[in-house]
């Protein structure tokens, strides 16, 4: 069966893109689709929407400060010359070394190095598909603590187009119960709960489990091939603990609902769920999701609301159906939901 990219296509105005978040988080609108039916209400007010005995699944990955501003120095014949360098990480290589965006790309040479703030270099080893390999000078906590100290967060292309990252953007691109470093990316979804609302969670009998997807750039790569099935999707780094297996596989036994909060707690679960009951899981998944994908795991899902002719918006057309959706994205571009990382969220209950 073949599916067009054009399928998964959606006008959206540029000034419902959301720059920054909603105050307080859970503040944010959120889009409840039951079926058919389409309520427009508020992320504090998801336990409504919840049963006890229900289970959210959470991703605790931990945003790095990933974009580095640096310069580059070489001797010549006329004296020595500096370059700015932008960098950003995108994932560590097995043997230390990062792989990374670097712009210019073209103009930075093998062998040669950058310079950052906070006593940070890094050397360029090799240079492939469009990225390059980098070598640090620091590593284990000094090497934290120094990209901690030269870093800014890596926000979106979208929005980073409009703005650059600020200090703010250190607290409001990283989840209230963000621990195990190594994402990229934030999982989105997840940035609405603060505690008051999981606390609310909690006393109405909805139960937490955390799983961790290190959420990669790749998730803003745009689909360029025209039959989507055709798509080779990025690979990112996850674990399911022995613990997490257990609580999911117990509120299944219940019949309780597993409900991820963000597509990478999805895709997790759904990796490791394969077998129609769940496992411990850890390894790099690249799972793809899209109309005609089986879940095996997931009753509904909490998400933002996603790129035209993305990835995100065939699983959700997957979750859904693909006339659902149309609708609602229809519904929330019309009410004027806020879209993508620091916009508002939807409830999705098949």
């Amino acid at each position: 069966m073949t599916m067009k990219l054009s399928d998964f296509d959606f006008d959206l105005p540029e000034e419902l893109i959301a720059t920054r978040p909603a105050r307080p988080r859970s503040a944010a609108r959120l889009l409840v689709a039951e079926g058919d039916r389409i309520t427009d209400a508020r992320v504090y007010q998801l336990a409504d929407w919840l049963r006890p005995g229900d289970r959210l699944v959470l991703n605790d990955t931990k945003v790095i400060p990933a974009r580095l501003t640096g310069r580059r120095r070489r001797a010549g014949a006329t004296g020595d010359t500096q370059a700015r360098i932008e960098v950003t990480l995108l994932e560590p290589a097995h043997d230390g070394a990062w792989r990374a965006m670097v712009k210019p790309l073209k103009k930075l040479r093998m062998g040669e190095t950058v310079c950052f703030d906070a006593g940070l270099e890094a050397i360029c080893e090799a240079k492939e598909e469009a990225q390059a390999v980098l070598r640090f000078n620091l590593e284990g906590t000094e090497f934290d603590a120094a990209l901690n100290a030269a870093g800014a967060m890596p926000l979106p292309p979208y929005i980073a187009a409009r703005r650059a990252a600020d200090a703010q953007d250190r607290e409001d691109y990283q989840t209230v119960f963000a621990r195990r470093e190594g994402a990229v990316a934030a999982p989105t979804a997840s940035l609405h709960f603060d505690r008051p609302l999981l606390a609310a969670l909690a006393a109405k009998g909805i139960a937490f489990t955390h799983v961790t997807l290190h959420v990669g750039a790749g998730t803003f790569l745009p689909v360029k091939v025209e039959d989507v099935t055709t798509h080779k999707m990025h690979a990112e780094w996850g674990e399911v603990s022995a613990a997490a297996a257990e609580e999911i596989s117990a509120t299944k036994a219940a019949g309780g609902r597993v409900i991820p909060v963000g597509t990478t707690a999805l895709r997790l679960i759904e990796s490791a769920g394969r077998e129609g009951h769940i496992a411990p899981w850890r390894g790099e998944t690249d799972i793809f999701i899209y109309p005609g994908f089986a879940f095996k795991m997931t009753d509904a899902l909490m998400t933002n609301f996603h790129l035209p002719r993305s990835t995100l918006m065939m699983l959700v057309s997957a979750l859904m159906g693909q006339e659902r959706i149309r609708r609602i994205y229809a519904h929330a571009v019309a009410s004027e939901y806020r879209f993508f990382s620091y916009g508002d969220a939807s409830l999705l209950i098949p």
